[in-house]
């Protein structure tokens, strides 16, 4: 799902640029993520259509995904950029939300943010998220988040957004 989901996202583009090898890369890449998170219980799928990868504030990174030199550089250097562009703070920080092309327009994304955005809630905490796609700007500001910051990486525009806890 997340492979087709991610197909044509700048960040995933820019991670893994070679059509070819761009299938297996991304699920390779998808697969480290999920299995770090998924012990934790910060994943929630709807179907295997629709996945959000959610960290908690007390989560660790869980190493790195095994991937050729070059694309494991290009990780890293987006790592890198995004975490030192991210608020201070105890937050809940959405890495992931996507869903199959397939199945687009059932608001399953909306759906499985809002589960997220729940467990920041009950924590009192916000929740903060980053994109690189500028569509997804305005379907994250309409959810209440606001854009804190903007980088860069390589001509790649990065937003970070922030939504504060309600109540």
């Amino acid at each position: 799902s997340l492979v087709a989901a991610f197909a044509a996202d700048p960040v995933l583009r820019y991670l893994f640029p070679d059509e070819a090898t761009y299938p297996r890369h991304a699920a390779t890449f998808f697969g480290h993520l999920f299995d770090k998170r998924v012990h934790l219980g910060t994943v929630w799928t709807i179907g295997g259509t629709s996945v959000a990868m959610w960290d908690a504030p007390a989560s660790k990174s869980g190493g790195d995904p095994v991937l050729p030199a070059a694309e494991l550089a290009r990780v890293k250097a987006y790592d890198g950029v995004v975490h030192a562009a991210l608020p201070p703070g105890r937050y809940w920080y959405l890495g992931v939300l996507g869903t199959d092309p397939r199945h687009a327009g059932k608001r399953y994304g909306h759906a499985l943010m809002a589960a997220g955005l729940r467990r920041a809630e009950a924590d009192g905490l916000p929740a903060v998220l980053e994109t690189s796609n500028p569509g997804n700007v305005g379907v994250y500001k309409r959810a209440g988040f606001e854009v804190v910051t903007e980088t860069a990486l390589d001509g790649l525009e990065i937003w970070v957004l922030r939504r504060p806890p309600l109540g």
